[in-house]
């Protein structure tokens, strides 16, 4: 079957009722949102537990979703993907128990799949033989085949080139396995092994999850879980329709954001744009005027199912305008979230509406600067009490064969520094993907023919600001055989944006020792050979600063040089903070005099006010066209 809804058409799925139909008793309302968030939990912990792959197992790169039997996400601990594409293939009255559907194609899946290594299982929930609930996890797995060792080819120009497209199919019929899905997995991934056992993992998690779901419509009957249900997406809606979208005044904003290659062309500035409208308690958010589709692997095709996954993706950014940070902690995103916005999409043809079989292995560079792009159009509106930009995730990794001729692949998701905020100095080496970290320096060098020399936060990363931008990695690996290293990264010349005065972040950079000269590699390199002895040098993104940074508190400015967090250099030129000598006890002193002079001088010396958001000194050669053209 291969049913394909677009923007407009008639839903697949069923259409959810627009009230409850029975009272909702508050104890059992209690129970069952806790029972939601542990099923999700425990489902996650199982994933973690019996996984093999380094990326599941030890990165945490998956995630798990619960969602009524409208479809609708119940759970706001993370991101997920959805099940609708497996309703609108395979209609609700035909599934039976024991069923299990697996897909990852970016185009069959509804906007919730964005690239091929993200294979998704997903289970019905039955209650009296009919399907009340849905349980669905996805991991980004090693490897599904494609041109690359990871299949992320950062120089793909079709999907084709990706890995292997799996529309929605039935990979278990009433508890039987189909054994030739599996025989055609096995067969398109250079790690049959930890495929084949991750997706057990991720099936056996999601049968365990729907097995603890069913038993709460036992415990409680249909029509009070169901109410419950419709309870919990009706308290997200009304938090950010009446708590959050009332501290933005009524009025239109628009800004844009860019990537700035795609590992085919020349580098040059592709164009996200975003105007929205804030009228009562709704948002329209308007793309169109975004680039046309890349030749290379950046789009993300986003504009399916009215734009669900991407609300539920972006609208955690406006948590941020939350009275107190604990109060942002407590908002969750639900379904409940969709009812407040409305997306307008450009036609078919932009980065976020590409048309197949376009590449989008590296859609993550779209993806993650949608955040960025909402925070930033917000800030204009909020008088800059939004937090600085951050772009917190790069695969990087290596291949090749070790030293008893064995075949190896090790990937690895980095994470950066997170933006300044107005109360708070942005996080440092977090990760975009909750609960996620990087690769643990005993696991890489017991697995892998690979030394972790280095890892450390990497100094002056984060932008300069009256709350600093948090700090990226540095990480260096030393290759005991000679094998090939592989990137997928952005924000290679364009760092994560200052933000009320604030500066830009460090952008990120990976080289590679040779000879005695680093030869500096590009964000998207598909296998760059490295010999025996060298070493690969990653830095990732500081977050963006928030705020004036001649306004930092000087004992402030003093304990990040003390830390290392920022050079002295650093304290003098962005924070106009001066140092005697060392006192002896290992902490240079402030001068005080010097420094309120040298602070006064730079206030007088500007001929402007800093601008709301600083995009770097990158940006500004982007637009002289004076980057360097493609890296290594």
């Amino acid at each position: 079957m291969n049913i394909r809804t677009t923007p407009g058409n008639a839903k697949p799925w069923p259409t959810a009722p627009n009230s409850v139909s029975v009272a909702v008793d508050p104890i059992i309302l209690q129970i069952v949102e806790g029972t939601l968030n542990s099923i999700e939990a425990e489902i996650e912990f199982a994933i973690e537990r019996t996984a093999r792959s380094p990326m599941i197992r030890e990165a945490h790169d998956y995630r798990v979703g619960l969602f009524d039997r409208y479809c609708r996400k119940l759970t706001g601990r993370s991101y997920s993907a959805m099940p609708n594409a497996v309703v609108r293939d395979f209609p609700p009255e035909t599934m039976k128990p024991g069923d299990v559907f697996l897909m990852n194609d970016t185009y069959q899946t509804e906007g919730s799949i964005g690239h091929l290594p993200d294979l998704c299982s997903t289970v019905p929930v039955f209650h009296d033989g009919e399907i009340v609930a849905y349980i669905q996890a996805f991991g980004h797995h090693d490897d599904v085949g494609g041109r690359v060792p990871g299949s992320m080819p950062g120089t793909a120009v079709t999907v084709f080139e990706e890995g292997l497209a799996i529309p929605p199919v039935k990979l278990y019929n009433e508890g039987v396995r189909n054994d030739a899905v599996f025989t055609i997995l096995r067969r398109n991934t250079r790690v049959p092994e930890m495929l084949n056992a991750d997706i057990d993992s991720e099936v056996q998690a999601c049968l365990m999850g729907a097995r603890r779901m069913a038993g709460l419509f036992e415990r409680f009957g249909r029509a009070q879980v169901e109410a419950c249900f419709q309870t919990i997406l009706d308290k997200c809606r009304d938090i950010y329709r009446n708590e959050l979208l009332a501290k933005i005044a009524d009025g239109e904003y628009a800004w844009e954001d860019y990537v700035e290659h795609d590992g085919v062309t020349d580098p040059k500035l592709h164009k996200i744009a975003l105007k929205m409208v804030k009228k009562g308690g709704k948002l329209t958010l308007d793309f169109t005027g975004t680039d046309p589709q890349s030749s290379g692997p950046i789009n993300w095709p986003a504009d399916y199912a009215d734009g669900a996954f991407l609300i539920k993706w972006i609208a955690p950014i406006l948590r941020n305008l939350a009275d107190t940070p604990e109060r942002a902690a407590e908002i969750h995103v639900n379904e409940g979230v969709c009812e407040v916005f409305e997306i307008i999409f450009p036609p078919k043809g932009t980065l976020i509406t590409p048309e197949w079989p376009a590449a989008t292995n590296a859609r993550s560079f779209v993806l993650l600067r949608c955040l960025g792009l909402l925070a930033g159009v917000v800030a204009q509106a909020v008088d800059g009490r939004m937090p600085a930009d951050q772009e917190t995730i790069r695969y990087t990794g290596f291949f090749g064969k070790d030293e008893n001729g064995k075949s190896f692949l090790s990937r690895e998701v980095l994470g950066g520094g997170s933006g300044g905020r107005y109360y708070a100095d942005g996080n440092d080496a977090i990760h975009i993907v909750p609960d996620s970290r990087n690769q643990p320096a005993e696991f890489t060098e017991t697995r892998f023919p690979l030394l972790v020399e280095k890892l450390a936060l990497s100094t002056d990363s984060g932008g300069a600001g009256y709350r600093r931008g948090g700090q990226g990695y540095e990480k260096h690996y030393r290759a005991l055989v000679d094998c090939r290293t592989i990137v997928t990264a952005d924000r290679v010349r364009l760092g994560c944006y200052g933000l009320n005065g604030g500066k830009a972040g460090q952008p990120f950079c990976v080289t590679v020792d040779a000879e005695g000269a680093a030869i500096k590699l590009g964000g998207l390199v598909d296998g760059e050979p490295v010999l025996a002895g060298q070493v690969v040098r990653i830095v990732t993104t500081g977050g963006g600063g928030w705020g004036e940074p001649l306004d930092r508190e000087i004992e402030l400015v003093q304990r990040d040089v003390v830390e290392g967090r920022v050079s002295p250099a650093s304290a003098r030129d962005d924070y106009g903070v001066v140092f005697d000598a060392d006192t002896g006890d290992g902490e240079p002193a402030v001068d005080e005099t010097a420094t309120r002079q040298l602070r006064a001088e730079k206030r007088a010396s500007r001929v402007s006010p800093p601008p709301m958001i600083d995009r770097g000194e990158g940006f500004e050669k982007m637009l002289r066209g004076e980057c360097e053209p493609r890296m290594r």
